[in-house]
């Protein structure tokens, strides 16, 4: 009998790791696939580069703006209702994109997707969370973020096929669609799995320190995380952000670099995956150390490659440049407490998307005052400073029971 118990949680872990992988593999697409229509629209409309900016800052903003309270709501009516509505609000503004007649409509549309985007990741990361506790909970949600970037990878291609084949409209409306029918489903397989419905009070307090209002049971370990996160997203942003213009000043074609940045993303989906399997066999700590010294590593030599010897690094680098945040996302329900882990990733989602949408601007300006490749090598050298603290985070993985080597 409790052989066939554990088969029944083992099959519903999984069927939850599942439909959160699929919430995050619809989502990463919509974000992804402006790459491929910013510049149909700015050619179609006749709007400016400042104007593509300001497009592609309201799908952050409202990405960003809806992080925590998407956390808050999740605490009173459970992350299953809160992510389906969020996941079809975000595939209505995706169809509304094919009737926009201009650059205020655009705009109005891509706040919309973005205020529904906002909801994917505390929601989906804390739905997996919570169904591997006590299990191999950053392997799985590792395997969540691998998900995601499935999508990145699958389907702006897709977008572009379809906006060659029929017109962009027609592409945005038919995976628009798609996105509002994906939120009806992670709805009810959620309910069937019994997941992400509202939490029940707490019986009694636990014994030990009590958890505050936002469930932090290590205020210090939480913000040694927090910090990682924000200089590893204020890396990542502005690598994909300028790296073109890198392999352009080495001499690429238009159609190179976007088989460059194909390289980067299946490196990236491929680093997710295995850097949260190495984090529960090999340690946190050491995982953490080895991607962001890899990256560092991999953004300086890269400032000094010729064009083919960079895109044969590009992959490794991506493996890098991603690996992290599948062991820092795990790590976040060590440091809190299960009935406020929405809340919890919601702050930590909304501090590293934050810096992933300011950095851009600093580096841009360090790279029209100083050029494309001292940027790149300041911005390899600020990888490093995750180092100190994962020292910093090391006596908290101890106190939490979590190995921190």
């Amino acid at each position: 009998m409790g052989a066939e118990t554990a088969a029944v949680n083992l099959s519903r872990r999984r069927a939850t790791l599942g439909t959160g992988g699929a919430a995050h593999f619809v989502h990463d697409g919509l974000s992804d696939s402006l790459y491929v229509l910013l510049p149909l629209w700015a050619q179609g409309f006749g709007i400016s580069h400042a104007q593509v900016g300001l497009l592609k800052m309201a799908f952050s903003g409202g990405l960003s703006a809806f992080q925590l309270p998407a956390g808050f709501l999740a605490e009173r009516w459970g992350e299953r209702i809160v992510l389906a509505l969020g996941t079809a609000v975000a595939g209505l503004g995706f169809v509304l994109l094919g009737f926009a007649g201009g650059f205020a409509g655009l705009l109005l549309c891509l706040l919309l997707t973005g205020l529904g985007s906002g909801v994917q990741h505390p929601l989906a990361s804390s739905v997996v969370s919570k169904a591997y506790d006590g299990g191999p909970r950053r392997a799985a949600l590792g395997t969540y973020n691998f998900a995601g970037d499935l999508g990145k990878v699958a389907v702006p291609p897709l977008i572009a096929a379809l906006a060659v084949a029929v017109g962009w409209r027609t592409g945005a409306v038919s995976y628009g669609l798609a996105a509002m029918a994906a939120g009806l489903a992670v709805y009810f397989v959620l309910r069937r799995l019994g997941a992400g419905g509202p939490a029940a009070p707490p019986a009694e307090p636990a014994e030990g320190p009590r958890a505050g209002g936002w469930g932090l049971r290590d205020r210090r370990g939480f913000a040694a995380l927090s910090a990682i996160g924000v200089i590893d997203s204020a890396v990542r942003t502005p690598f994909l952000t300028f790296v073109p213009f890198l392999l352009i000043a080495k001499g690429a074609q238009v159609e190179t670099v976007g088989f460059a940045l194909a390289l980067i993303f299946a490196g990236g989906a491929a680093g997710k995956l295995i850097c949260g399997l190495a984090a529960e066999r090999v340690g946190i700590i050491r995982t953490v150390v080895l991607t962001e010294v890899a990256t560092g590593a991999g953004i300086l030599v890269l400032v000094f490659l010729p064009l083919g010897w960079a895109l044969a690094l590009l992959p490794l680098v991506g493996a890098a440049l991603n690996g992290t945040s599948s062991v820092l996302y795990g790590t976040v329900g060590d440091f809190v407490a299960a009935e406020r882990r929405s809340r919890a990733f919601g702050l930590f989602y909304t501090l590293g998307i934050g810096a992933g949408a300011l950095s851009p601007v600093a580096f841009g300006l360090l790279s029209d005052h100083s050029g494309i490749e001292t940027t790149l090598l300041v911005l390899g050298c600020v990888a490093f400073l995750t180092l100190p603290l994962c020292q910093v985070l090391r006596p908290s993985l101890v106190a939490a029971g979590a190995a921190p080597e």
